[in-house]
This record gives C-alpha cells, sequence and structure tokens, in this order.
C-alpha cells in the first residue's frame, strides 16, 4: 500500500452508507456522510510572493479543506491553496465541490430509511463558513434562534467536531504545525498530505484509535487542541429554498420523539 492510500475518498454507495451509518451511530445525527471544515497552515513568507499567501489573520498561510468520518479518520483533503484564497471559497474551487454538484460520487438517493423524517439526502455537515445546500448542512445563524434551532445547532455541532478533533490530534501528534513551517508551499503540501496519511494509518485500528482520543479529550476542553487557524466564510452563496427546507426538516425530526435525545441540553 503506498501512502496516498491511505486518504481515499468513498466510490460506492456501499462505502457511503457505512460513514452514514457509523455517523448515525455513534453521533446520532441521520445520513451525515462526512463533516467538512477547513484551516490555515502556517508558513513562513515564500520570497517574491507577494500578498498570494497572506491571509485575513494576518499571517503567511496554505489551506487545509478536509472531509472526515465518524471516525476521525480523513476521507478527502485538499491542501495548496494560496492563504489569500480562503476569503473568496476553497470549497467552491475544490474538486470536491465539482464532484458533489455533478454528483460523480456514487453517493446514495435520498431515502426513507430513517423513522420519523422522509425523502432524506445524504450530506455533509459543516460550520457557518460553508454554504448551506442539499448536500451540505449548516448550522442556523446565531441571532433569533428558536429552542428548536438551538438543538438542531447542538445536534449538529456534537457531528461536526470530529473533524475539529482530527485537526486537533494532528496538531498534537505532529509538532511541526505549531509553529509557521520554513519551507517552500510546495514541500509544506507534502508534508500536510503526509500527516494527514499517517494519521489515517494510526488511526487504522479502531480500539486503539478509540483509546487515543479518550485520552486526548481528557481535559477541560473536551477536544485536542488544534494550533491550525480556521477558514473564513466560504463566499456568500444564497441557500436554494430546497437546501433550507431540508434543514427545516432535520430541525422537526431532532425535536420529534423519534429523533431526539434524552441528553440533550433544555433551551
Amino acid at each position: 500500500m503506498t501512502m496516498l492510500c491511505c486518504v481515499q475518498i468513498p466510490m460506492t454507495e456501499s462505502e457511503w452508507l457505512k460513514i452514514s451509518d457509523d455517523f448515525f451511530k455513534k453521533w446520532q445525527f441521520p445520513h451525515c456522510i462526512g463533516a467538512m471544515d477547513g484551516k490555515h497552515i502556517a508558513i513562513q513568507a515564500p520570497p517574491n510572493s507577494g500578498s498570494l499567501y497572506y491571509n485575513y489573520k494576518h499571517f503567511f498561510s496554505v489551506v487545509l479543506l478536509a472531509v472526515v468520518d465518524a471516525n476521525y479518520r480523513f476521507i478527502y483533503v485538499d491542501v495548496g491553496n494560496y492563504g489569500r484564497n480562503a476569503d473568496g471559497g476553497v470549497f467552491s474551487n475544490s474538486s470536491l465541490a465539482e464532484a458533489l454538484a455533478a454528483n460523480y460520487l456514487n453517493i446514495p438517493s435520498a431515502d426513507n430509511s430513517i423513522d420519523g423524517i422522509n425523502n432524506l439526502p445524504y450530506t455533509l455537515v459543516a460550520d457557518d463558513a460553508f454554504p448551506l445546500k442539499q448536500y451540505i448542512m449548516k448550522p442556523y445563524a446565531l441571532r433569533g434562534l428558536t429552542a428548536e434551532q438551538r438543538i438542531f445547532n447542538y445536534r449538529l455541532s456534537r457531528a461536526r467536531r470530529v473533524v475539529e478533533n482530527a485537526f486537533g490530534i494532528i496538531s498534537n501528534r505532529f509538532r511541526i504545525f505549531t509553529r509557521a513551517i520554513a519551507l517552500a508551499p510546495h514541500r509544506v503540501d507534502k508534508i500536510t498530505m503526509a500527516a494527514c496519511c499517517l494519521h489515517n494509518f494510526l488511526m487504522r485500528d479502531q480500539t486503539t484509535s478509540a483509546n487515543y482520543v479518550a485520552d486526548l479529550l481528557d481535559t477541560d476542553s473536551h477536544q485536542p487542541t488544534c494550533t491550525m487557524q480556521h477558514v473564513s466564510k466560504q463566499g456568500c452563496n444564497r441557500a436554494s429554498n430546497q437546501a433550507c427546507a431540508m434543514r427545516d426538516k432535520l430541525c422537526a425530526y431532532f425535536n420529534s420523539e423519534h429523533g431526539a435525545v434524552s441528553w440533550a441540553p433544555v433551551y
């Protein structure tokens, strides 16, 4: 097996269904096929690069966009975008966005397999930096939230934090990410990809990886410390009526007898 085989996006319905089943069993989020996020990898200013790598947080970086399964393993990694481009939408310019929009990945069609919710598509979960689409669920805006919408945001955040934890595990394991990397950007890209591959290799045993994550989570913050900086809002795409309706459908499900959980916070 080559190292690059350690990060491979699923290409069959059965693979996606396995990820979805894991998210439902472990994080109680239905039809979730991955948690997505982006981070800035700090670098020293490359010679003669101008402001290409200078991001809105006022340091030089390349951008890492990743999707993680329910077991903290990377299933998609895109690294190498200029730090400046994070404001313009790293996701919208990625191969993943194109593949999702064109349905190249054989993601299963919407179905009625979850009790209490009909015709539910399979989606990624992400934070507010990403656009709301039928294949990307993001939280409701924080202003004027109803109690039901707060429950939805909590449940989505609970599923989405696996990607934050994966970034935190990498930062804790590979200390090179704790400071600006003094290498050419193309070498930083290779180092970052290698770290993601090694992470997946080390997480291949679910029992061992679960114990490792549990040790890291035994802190006051309840998640591994991530030294990578978050990317900014990924463009200003207006959500479609279908995407908004789907989010409302999930919100109703999480507040129903079928989808509610006893340990959810009360608002």
